[in-house]
């Protein structure tokens, strides 16, 4: 390996929305996610409905969903 071209590769800290912490080690110091395996809906078994701008709605009115 070369001297000099490789990133400086440190521990860090990944800090979720949720408020969750993970420690590991990246190039990159703290980072900073909204989602992460604890609140993750694949992860957890429970499904969150984010509705941004009625998109859900508008899909339920234009196919007759749910009546």
């Amino acid at each position: 390996m070369k001297k000099g071209i490789h990133p400086n590769y440190q521990s860090t800290l990944i800090r979720c929305a949720c408020g969750e912490e993970i420690e590991t080690a990246s190039t990159k110091q703290d980072i900073r996610v909204e989602i992460c395996s604890k609140c993750h809906p694949y992860f957890t078994g429970k499904q969150k409905l984010v509705d941004t701008g009625g998109r859900v709605d508008r899909f339920n009115r234009r196919f007759n969903v749910g009546k």
